[in-house]
């Protein structure tokens, strides 16, 4: 069997026993694709173990990962290694998230949520009556 420098494979079993961060994060459906994993890893926005991470780092089972996607932080243990992008039954399986990280994106997201109740957007292109108060206003204050 052919040695990867990316991956060792198990002939046995078939498993991976290390991928690189940049794989493992797009096997995982974390991002769409290898390139925008990298962008994320390049642009700090993922930790492994408490530390900044790199593209060519090899992710271990029971590494903790810190992703910073949008939003959301999520923080997860690895459970699983692949460099394969699979389904997302079997990608969810790569990893586990920690009780911590589930609750704190919760939490977030109804601060989100409760922020933006208030706002209405406005009705569209204001009337003509309406108009002709915004000149006025804008005349008396030039």
């Amino acid at each position: 069997m052919k040695k990867n420098a990316d991956a060792i494979h198990n002939t046995s079993t078939g498993k991976t026993e290390k991928v690189r961060l940049d794989k493992w994060l797009w096997a995982a459906r974390f991002f769409k694709t290898r390139a925008l994993a990298k962008q994320a890893i390049d642009g700090g926005k993922v930790h492994i173990n408490g530390q900044r991470g790199k593209s060519s780092r090899d992710v271990t089972l029971e590494s903790e990962l810190t992703i910073t996607a949008g939003w959301d932080e999520r923080t997860v243990i690895v459970t699983g290694l692949s460099d394969q992008r699979r389904d997302a039954k079997e990608a969810s399986k790569l990893y586990r998230e920690t009780e911590t990280s589930i609750l704190l994106r919760e939490r977030r997201a109804a601060e989100r949520k409760a922020a933006n109740a208030g706002f209405k957007p406005s009705q569209g292109k204001p009337s003509k009556k309406q108009r002709r108060h915004i000149h006025r206003f804008k005349q008396n204050q030039d």
